[in-house]
């Protein structure tokens, strides 16, 4: 019988995602479960390993179940997954010897700015694309080897492993056999030299890391091995990453913007790895036939993880639907500014001890403010990010396209567009995360022929034109600026 459909594992920051795809590229049935946040200290967010892994299991079970499909129906597996969450556990046993650090932790900021004074920020940058911060997952490692108990004795004895999600997620589907990552994963730990594509020496005997901890770096697209199901899991890539392969921004200059936990802006940059002068990243945008194709990201922290925040700390809403409801209430924020900086600021900033602030309350500050400065922060931070890759890169932004759960906000893609001043585009399938991982399985199986078959499966909703002219946008984005300075530093 022919294998008919693709199974895409969505692995995020709050909750696992099994998604079915059929040949036309649409999706056939989802199972998804959030799971547990833990934050044990100010700045330190974990996740239980174990608990992830069941997590996304039983999603693959539910997806299957509602498309009443069984695993001789699917034709290859596709993993994307949140990227830098750091996972080290025991060759042997399998156990996790810690939680799993979270790419939101903040714990290593004072070891980064240790390293800086050192002066070998340069040498990682020019190796990895990739800044000295907490945010990646190098850092995150030499924590673990030099705070748990006997971790080092034994990650120097070659009894420890480490891996980003989607290698702990294939080391458990395959039945513990296959211990490897993609390049794009690979590309944000601190630990690759993105131009030669390989772990680097030099780099992994500054943080003081064993080479044998770490996974073998293979292509996105391919067979990694089978599941203990006899399924090809045949296509890896990192979350932004495979966003930027289910849009379809197969072209040097085409970029998109993800709106999920955080906001991820990639420009597809082709073979040229292109230096940001703007404080960006140049990351690996993918590998396939053993050739590498680079792209620029900016990376926002807190995003849709705002709206939650107002949801569940604050309680001033049920819902993200609530919150987009009551913003639509009123014509603007009333001059309140909100600044999710609660694990410090990302790009351009990249200032790990700033902390959230709100700026600009009035005694007539209301629940429909709060909502509307929300969904304005994610696009003012956004917004930043295009500014800084158009400069980088030297091409002009022509469009926009966008994806993740926030993009259900028609008042916050009106907002990016007013902003930005150009369309914001809109696709029918706006998990494009789970859309990449399964275009690269089937790429890598022979599903799918090509990315012209692949292209043909994308389609958009809806596209988003400017409304306001740039005069009205510039002393908001003035305002933000403001805003931003004044939360920066605050932990100092």
């Amino acid at each position: 019988m022919p294998r008919t459909h693709i199974l895409a594992l969505d692995q995020g920051t709050t909750s696992s995602r099994a998604v079915v795809f059929d040949q036309a590229g649409r999706q056939v049935a989802v199972g998804q479960r959030e799971f547990t946040q833990h934050y044990p200290r100010s700045g330190w967010v974990e996740h239980d390993p174990l608990a992830i892994w069941a997590s996304q299991w039983s999603t693959a079970v539910e997806a299957l179940g509602k498309a009443d499909l069984v695993p001789e129906d699917i034709a290859a597996i596709g993993i994307t997954n949140q990227r830098e969450t750091t996972v080290v556990w025991e060759r042997d046993t399998g156990r996790p010897i810690c939680p799993a650090i979270v790419w939101q932790d903040r714990r290593t900021a004072d070891d980064c700015a240790r390293l800086k004074a050192d002066s070998v920020e340069s040498l990682f940058t020019a190796k990895t694309g990739l800044r000295l911060d907490p945010y990646f997952s190098g850092t995150k490692i030499r924590w673990i080897l030099e705070n748990i108990d006997g971790a080092r004795a034994k990650a120097e004895a070659g009894k420890l492993m480490f891996g980003t999600v989607d290698t702990w997620l294939l080391w458990r589907l395959t039945g513990r056999s296959v211990h490897a990552t993609d390049a794009t994963n690979a590309s944000r730990t601190l630990l690759y030299d993105i131009h030669r594509g390989e772990w680097d020496d030099e780099l992994l005997e500054i943080l003081g890391i064993p080479h044998c901890m770490l996974p073998e770096v293979r292509d996105s697209s391919g067979v990694f091995g089978e599941s203990m199901e006899g399924i090809p899991i045949a296509g890896i890539a990192g979350d932004q990453h495979a966003a930027l392969f289910g849009q379809a921004c197969f072209s040097p200059g085409m970029a998109k913007n993800t709106y999920g936990t955080g906001c991820f802006m990639l420009m597809n940059t082709g073979e040229e790895a292109v230096t940001s002068r703007n404080n960006l990243l140049t990351t690996v945008a993918w590998k396939i036939g053993g050739k590498i194709e680079y792209a620029l990201e900016g990376s926002v922290f807190i995003g849709g993880a705002l709206i939650q925040w107002l949801r569940d700390e604050m309680q001033l809403v049920r819902s993200a639907e609530e919150c987009n409801q009551l913003a639509a209430t009123v014509p603007d924020s009333g001059g309140l500014y909100l600044v999710p900086a609660f694990t410090g600021l990302g790009a351009p900033h990249w200032d790990p001890y700033a902390r959230g602030a709100a700026f600009g309350m009035t005694r007539g500050t209301n629940r429909a403010h709060f909502c509307r400065a929300a969904l304005e922060a994610i696009a003012f931070q956004s917004a930043e990010l295009a500014d800084c890759m158009v400069r980088d890169s030297g091409i002009g932004l022509k469009e926009l396209r966008v994806d993740g759960g926030a993009v259900r906000s028609d008042l916050l893609m009106q907002f990016q567009a007013d902003l930005l001043g150009v369309d914001v585009l809109r696709p029918r399938e706006i998990e494009s995360t789970a859309a990449g991982a399964a275009y690269l399985a089937g790429l890598g199986t022979g599903f799918w022929k090509s990315r012209e078959e692949i292209e043909g499966c994308h389609e958009i909703e809806r596209v988003f034109s400017p409304g306001r002219p740039s005069d009205d946008m510039a002393p908001l984005m003035a305002g933000w600026r403001k805003a931003v300075e004044r939360s920066k530093e605050w932990e100092s």
